[in-house]
């Protein structure tokens, strides 16, 4: 399969036009100007990007992955593929140990199908004060043989894990995690800077929602917020909804870490895609008024009503470049990072990468989506 566009975003170039060439899921070759033969579908006056990585969400489409049931995944799934999201690593809030196990190995079931690319754990082993949207109750110490129960469970899908430097263990648990191919996060902390430098030192590399759920920068205590963004080895995640972070925050984010050490991530719950009012996240009720998840009778923000393709047109008009380069920056964002940070297969509109894309309108609303070469939605004629 040919495809032609007046513009392609490769994710090393701007191509305009450009076209795709597809074989067996995979592309063979891009390049632009006039195609190489006559192109099957010529999408005309629209964007294709590479489809976007979604690191952190807890379902969709009133479905939560905490059911870890094979029909409530695959319609979570559905609502964000069809909002280009072509990759999708499923978060838990923390939950007691059984019931963590029985959902690790449920959602394991649909990571080996292919149907996810990874489970995220968000918890159990955070901090009390800063629980966000989880239970403070069920929050624990990370335990050696805990986490190896975990993976043990997961057979090889839990991809990434969210931890609290500060707690007791954490430290060993960071490295028994790394050493077992996990990316391990920093999030949902009170740590000072120095224990967040000591995660980073022990293998953690990832930085949850930053500055949500994580103790704020004091001018004599620079907290988890400076460590992450100063430190090359770590790639924050931001959720750009508008909601979560400031356009300024956002702008300040990208500046001080670079383009590549930036994630954007939707924190999506189950209310996405759906009406306002009440849903579960785990074992907490929440409250969606205006399309603004809070824990139910509180202002405690709980995750996002928000799919890939609204933060990536967040990123794009509150970035701060010309359309072009924040085009780019956002591809490198929604798309790219995401994927390495994770160890998940490379994207990019390049040969030999999987054929996995969004196709945007003049106002980047998603119109089509490719996934492995196949449609997932196909633009209209």
């Amino acid at each position: 399969m040919l495809l032609a566009a007046d513009a392609v975003l490769t994710g090393r170039e701007l191509l305009r036009p450009g076209w795709i060439d597809v074989t067996h899921g995979v592309i063979r070759a891009v390049g632009t100007g006039p195609a190489p033969r006559v192109v099957d579908r010529d999408l005309g006056a629209v964007t294709l990007v590479p489809g976007f990585v979604d690191t952190h969400l807890h379902g969709g489409g009133g479905a939560n992955f905490t059911s870890a049931t094979h029909p409530e995944t695959a319609t979570a799934v559905d609502l964000h593929r069809r909002h280009g999201s072509t990759a999708l690593v499923a978060s838990l809030v923390t939950a007691g140990p059984d019931e963590l196990l029985r959902q690790v190995a449920g959602l394991a079931a649909d990571v080996h199908t292919g149907l996810l690319d990874g489970i995220h754990l968000e918890g159990p082993w955070l901090s009390t004060k800063r629980c966000g949207a989880h239970q403070p109750a069920l929050m624990r110490d990370p335990d050696p043989d805990e986490v190896d129960r975990v993976l043990e469970a997961g057979g090889g899908a839990v991809r990434m894990v969210t931890i609290a430097p500060e707690r007791d263990g954490a430290l060993a648990a960071i490295r028994q995690l790394v050493a077992a191919g996990v990316v391990v996060a920093v999030g949902h902390t009170e740590a000072t800077y120095d224990q967040t430098r000591a995660a980073v030192d022990a293998g953690a590399t990832v930085g949850t929602h930053l500055f949500n759920a994580m103790r704020p920068v004091d001018r004599r205590e620079p907290g988890p917020i400076v460590a992450l963004l100063e430190d090359s080895r770590v790639t924050v995640e931001v959720i750009a909804d508008g909601v979560h972070l400031a356009p300024a925050i956002y702008r300040h984010v990208t500046r001080s870490a670079g383009p590549n050490r930036v994630s954007l991530v939707t924190d999506a719950m189950a209310a996405t895609g759906m009406a306002d009012g009440r849903y579960d996240l785990g074992p907490l009720a929440v409250d969606v008024v205006d399309g603004v998840a809070s824990v139910a009778g509180t202002q405690t923000i709980a995750g996002s009503t928000a799919t890939m393709d609204r933060v990536f047109r967040f990123a794009v008009e509150n970035c701060g470049l010309p359309r072009d380069e924040a085009l780019e920056l956002a591809v490198r964002q929604a798309s790219l990072n995401p994927a390495r940070a994770l160890g998940l297969p490379a994207t990019g509109l390049v040969a030999g990468a999987n054929a996995d894309a969004a196709v945007l309108d003049s106002e980047l609303r998603v119109v089509g989506v490719l996934r492995r070469g196949s449609w997932v939605t196909e633009p209209a004629r």
